[in-house]
């Protein structure tokens, strides 16, 4: 039996997206399919698939994200879907961890990805805005509604860029303190 959740995550919310995917998992609900704030979900056996999601963003071509996807498929995880630069995947529990990024600099390495994706959300919604709040003066009461709604975009990107800022530079100091 098939079930659609519509869900929203932001994308600095990554771990809390993973998270209630593997809890879905363990409820009996195997991810088949994403899309925007959707999740298509099957019948399957309580906890039998671990899921993980990467961002992969624009940094890779689209030869290089293939590649990695195959051989993300050959370790025996399955590939259920893209959207907007993440990938899904999951994988059969079969006793053995199922981690994309194990050690501390690739982790460092994701987030700084993540956080120069969001960087370029913020500078983008913030010009938009204050060209948008420009055309205000010019009697544009749509462009003062955009103008507005872009800077609000940009606020709420910064602050989840400044959470994975602080996130990142947590790892760094372990990463200091265990090597």
């Amino acid at each position: 039996m098939r079930k659609v959740v519509h869900k929203l995550f932001w994308m600095w919310e990554f771990d809390k997206e993973e998270k209630w995917l593997n809890e879905m998992a363990s409820k009996g609900l195997a991810l088949t399919s994403v899309g925007f704030c959707r999740y298509e979900f099957e019948d399957c056996v309580p906890g039998e698939y671990k899921l993980c999601l990467e961002f992969l963003g624009r940094g890779l071509s689209g030869a290089e994200n293939e590649k990695y996807i195959e051989f993300l498929e050959e370790t025996g995880a399955e590939h259920v879907g893209t959207f907007s630069g993440w990938v899904y995947f999951r994988k059969k529990t079969s006793g053995e961890s199922f981690q994309l990024l194990s050690d501390y600099s690739s982790r460092i390495q994701y987030l700084t990805r993540i956080i120069r994706f969001i960087a370029m959300l913020v500078g983008l919604n913030l010009y938009m805005g204050c060209y948008n709040l420009f055309l205000f003066f010019y009697h544009n009461l749509y462009g003062n509604l955009i103008g507005t709604i872009n800077l609000l975009i940009g606020a709420i990107c910064m602050i989840g860029m400044m959470r994975l800022v602080r996130k990142r530079k947590k790892l760094k100091t372990e990463q200091q303190i265990f090597e």
